[in-house]
């Protein structure tokens, strides 16, 4: 009973970040030039744009098997695509779960451990990380004036200043992100001989151990060159959807190739606020980015719905179809596995 209070709790908080951030990207918003500018979008681009979002879906779910080809696993492509995109349908009941949701299906589909997976998923997310830093510093070394100061003033002037007024400063923020873990890891050594004895800390231990696994597989890779080239792919499908988005409203479509990389760096990040999917942060930080263009507020607004609207539908209709067709795998699978158990002599006989 608690934890589905916990859970209801959980939802209604992140739920509540994107509605309040959705008020925020509406606020003040003119809903007929907004509708008048959705009558002139040219709906074609945006086709393009789920191709190319579709394609960098394929090339996740292959460079996740690069990943688990060192765990000495096997898992099919297809059910790999299946598990990532019943992820992202995840994703759109609580932030973050799609990690999570994607690994447990994927370990019933192709019996492989769900630590091992989540630690290949780590690697997945640090990666990503290091695309985005390296686009972020792209952008401010070559157009430092003109994308250095807004990301100054708009992303990280206002979350320093958040750390400041909320914990009293970033050096506080330090010592906890690094006080902390290393007091564990020290109260750990005190007392390991007695909590090795605790079955709950061997679970711990096992499962650290598991996604330890998954975290070297990266030094392990069989086909590097495979997962590099695969690893800028995606990046590249996700600058090339972006950037066929902005071709589809005639305000937004004087933006040069660079611009896409900005605004692909900024939708980023409204991905990362812990909100459903990226609502309400997303359409709040694209529009916000387009105004530095001179774009309306109601022309950036259409873009930020369309492109995050077109995306979730996409991901919604695939997320709910692979979770069906994992569902049936993972049945038939038992079946097999129970037709296959000999049979124990009867005992009468």
């Amino acid at each position: 009973m608690k934890k589905k209070i916990f859970k209801t709790l959980r939802f209604l908080l992140f739920l509540s970040i994107a509605g309040i951030l959705l008020y925020f990207a509406f606020r003040g918003v003119s809903f007929d030039d907004l509708w008048e500018s959705f009558l002139n979008a040219r709906y074609g681009f945006i086709l393009l744009y789920l191709l190319f979002g579709f394609l960098s879906l394929l090339s996740r779910s292959y460079r996740w098997l690069l990943l688990i080809e060192p765990l000495n696993y096997k898992s099919s492509f297809m059910n790999s695509f299946y598990a990532l995109n019943t992820g992202y349908l995840a994703n759109f009941a609580f932030p973050r779960l799609g990690e999570v949701t994607r690994c447990a299906s994927l370990s019933k589909a192709e019996n492989i451990p769900v630590d091992k997976l989540f630690g290949t998923v780590i690697v997945e997310r640090i990666i990503d990380l290091v695309m985005v830093t390296i686009l972020m510093f792209v952008l401010i070394i070559f157009r430092f004036d003109f994308f250095g100061t807004w990301l100054n003033e708009n992303i990280f002037g206002p979350f320093v200043d958040m750390l400041d007024q909320s914990i009293g400063g970033t050096w506080i923020l330090l010592v906890i992100l690094i006080g902390l873990p290393t007091a564990l890891v020290a109260l750990y050594y005190a007392f390991r001989e007695k909590l090795s004895r605790v079955s709950f800390i061997q679970k711990i231990k096992s499962f650290a151990k598991g996604i330890l696994d998954g975290l070297k597989t990266v030094f392990k890779l069989k086909r590097i060159w495979a997962f590099l080239f695969h690893s800028v792919l995606i990046w590249v499908l996700y600058w090339a959807m972006t950037y066929a988005a902005v071709f589809s409203l005639p305000e937004t479509s004087v933006l040069k190739p660079v611009d896409g990389v900005f605004l692909l760096v900024i939708g980023t990040l409204g991905f990362i606020v812990p909100a459903q999917g990226g609502i309400g942060a997303y359409h709040y930080l694209a529009t916000l980015a387009l105004t530095l263009y001179a774009v309306p507020r109601e022309v950036g607004l259409t873009y930020a719905t369309m492109t995050h609207g077109a995306q979730m539908i996409m991901l919604i209709i695939l997320g709910l179809i692979s979770f069906m067709i994992l569902f049936a795998v993972q049945r038939k699978s038992r079946i097999a596995k129970t037709d296959s158990e000999p049979e124990l002599p009867d005992e009468n006989e």
